[in-house]
């Protein structure tokens, strides 16, 4: 291939990646990805359902001396919202201050998305950009979740270039305890069905 030719997934592939895949042995099949035009650089339906039923996620920025930052953010689903098919957006909720996040995308705009769906067994990894917009009410408004209680601060835009699902190998099987509780709740309402059908069974089998 030639050198020169640049591919999505070059995002996340440098030289040096390239490098340790080629002296591991995965380099071939990770070519034939870029074969194909590397990772996906524009949000598919797929994804965009994938992406508003998350009630949970993790944004990945780093300083200016490339100091990196993980940071969590949760809502009800639909409150990581796609706005296009390279957008992304959610309302920024008052937290403890600290403005890490802001901080560093001041001084580098590149950040990372990481979703994980525990109960799929489902992960997703989005490169991009990301700014804040501050002072914007139509867009907090549009974007908020209704009836949720948390107090907006301002808004953080993604923009998407380049994204890549990953196998559910070595994902822990967990729901979460909304979804065990209907589980439950529905169970405990088909025991309560079939106890009436017994008591009801045995008192026709004593009248007989």
């Amino acid at each position: 291939m030639d050198a020169d030719t640049h591919y999505s997934s070059d995002v996340a592939f440098t030289p040096s990646v390239k490098e340790i895949q080629t002296r591991k042995g995965s380099r071939r099949s990770y070519a034939r990805v870029e074969e194909r035009g590397g990772w996906a650089t524009a949000i598919t339906p797929e994804l965009k359902v994938f992406v508003e039923s998350q009630i949970s996620f993790f944004m990945a920025t780093a300083n200016k001396d490339c100091q990196p930052y993980i940071q969590h953010r949760g809502g009800p689903p639909g409150f990581l919202r796609v706005v296009n098919d390279k957008t992304i957006a959610f309302v920024d909720y008052v937290g403890n201050r600290q403005y890490i996040t802001q901080g560093n995308l001041a001084d580098n705009d590149k950040a990372y998305l990481f979703l994980i769906d525990y109960g799929s067994r489902s992960r997703v990894k989005i490169w991009g950009t990301a700014s804040v917009v501050e002072g914007d009410q139509a867009l907090i408004n549009h974007l908020m979740p209704k009836g949720y209680q948390a107090r907006p601060e301002q808004v953080i835009q993604f923009n998407v270039d380049a994204w890549d699902a990953n196998c559910p190998q070595h994902i822990p099987l967990r729901f979460e305890a909304n979804e065990v509780l209907k589980a439950m709740e529905s169970r405990d309402v088909r025991i309560k069905e079939l106890e009436a059908e017994i008591a009801a069974l045995k008192a026709a089998a004593s009248k007989r």
